[in-house]
C-alpha cells in the first residue's frame, strides 16, 4: 500500500509540473514567471551526445553494456507545507546477443581415452547455453534418449558448454560445432573436425619385441668379446710395446756386460 501511495503521489507531482512548466524542456530555459524553473545538467563522459532529456524522460541512443545500472529520479514541487520531493529508482538492464564462442575441438584422439571439447562466450547477456553439433546433427543433452541409446558415452553441460566422451571411439569422428544462445540471438562457431584412431596393439608389440631383440643381441655381443679378451685392461699395442721395451733393455745389459770384462 506504501508502495502504491508513494507511486500515486509521483504521478500527481509530473502533472504538476507539466501544467506548470507548459511542457518546457529542460534544457536550461527557464519557466514562465510565477512557474517553478528547470535546469537541465549538461551530460558529461560517455553519455555526451547519447543522453538527452525528452519532458520528464531521459533518451540513451547507441545503448552499451556500460550503461546498466540503477538510475534515480527526483521530482521537487512546492506546496502549502513547503517543498515535496520524491525520489524512485529504475534499473536498466542491457541484453546482448552472444559473440562468435571460442571453440576448442581436439585434432586428434586415441580410442579409449576421455576427450573434452570447450565452448565459451564472454559477450551474452543474460548468460548463454550452449549446444553441440556433431556433422550438423543437434546432440541431445542427455545422449541417452537419442537413438543409439546407451551406445553414447558423451556428457554436455549447457551451462558451461563442454562435451566430454568418457570413452571415445572410433564412430565420434567427425565435425563438431558449438552454437551459444540466450533470449537476444545466437552464434555459432567455425566447424572442426576431429579425427578418431584405434589404438595399434599389434603395433606396439611389435616395437617392444623388436627392442628387447635388439638389446639380447648386444648383450651376447658384449659377453662373447669379453670371453675372447676383446675388453682386457692392456691391449695388442700396449703388450709389443711392452715387449719390444723388454728386448730393448736385455740387449744393453748384454753389451754393458761385455764391455766390463774387457
Amino acid at each position: 500500500m506504501a508502495r502504491r501511495s508513494r507511486h500515486r503521489l509521483l504521478l500527481l507531482l509530473l502533472r504538476y509540473l507539466v501544467v506548470a512548466l507548459g511542457y518546457h524542456k529542460a534544457y536550461g530555459s527557464s519557466a514562465p514567471k510565477g512557474h517553478q524553473v528547470v535546469t537541465a545538467i549538461e551530460y558529461q563522459g560517455d553519455f555526451k551526445y547519447r543522453a538527452e532529456m525528452i519532458d520528464f524522460s531521459i533518451r540513451i541512443k547507441n545503448v552499451t553494456r556500460n550503461d546498466a545500472g540503477k538510475y534515480r529520479c527526483e521530482i521537487s514541487a512546492p506546496s502549502k507545507k513547503g517543498q515535496n520531493l520524491e525520489e524512485d529508482t529504475v534499473t536498466l538492464e542491457v541484453l546482448v546477443a552472444p559473440a562468435v564462442p571460442l571453440c576448442n575441438v581436439p585434432s586428434s584422439a586415441l580410442s579409449g581415452t576421455v576427450v573434452e571439447l570447450r565452448c565459451h562466450d564472454k559477450e551474452g547477456n543474460p548468460a548463454p547455453e550452449y549446444t553441440w553439433f556433431k556433422d550438423g546433427v543437434n546432440l541431445l543433452e542427455n545422449p541417452r534418449r537419442g537413438p543409439q541409446g546407451s551406445n553414447s558415452s558423451y556428457t554436455m553441460n549447457t551451462k558451461s558448454g563442454t562435451l566430454q566422451f568418457n570413452t571415445v571411439s572410433k564412430l565420434d569422428s567427425g565435425e563438431y560445432f558449438c552454437e551459444a544462445h540466450n533470449s537476444v540471438g545466437r552464434r555459432r562457431c567455425h566447424a572442426k573436425r576431429m579425427q578418431v584412431d584405434n589404438l595399434n596393439i599389434r603395433g606396439i608389440i611389435a616395437a617392444v619385441v623388436g627392442v628387447a631383440f635388439v638389446i639380447s643381441v648386444c648383450g651376447l655381443g658384449v659377453c662373447y668379446a669379453q670371453r675372447k679378451g676383446y675388453f682386457s685392461k692392456e691391449t695388442s699395442f700396449q703388450r709389443s710395446n711392452s715387449a719390444s721395451k723388454a728386448t730393448t733393455m736385455s740387449e744393453n745389459d748384454f753389451k754393458h756386460t761385455k764391455s766390463f770384462i774387457i
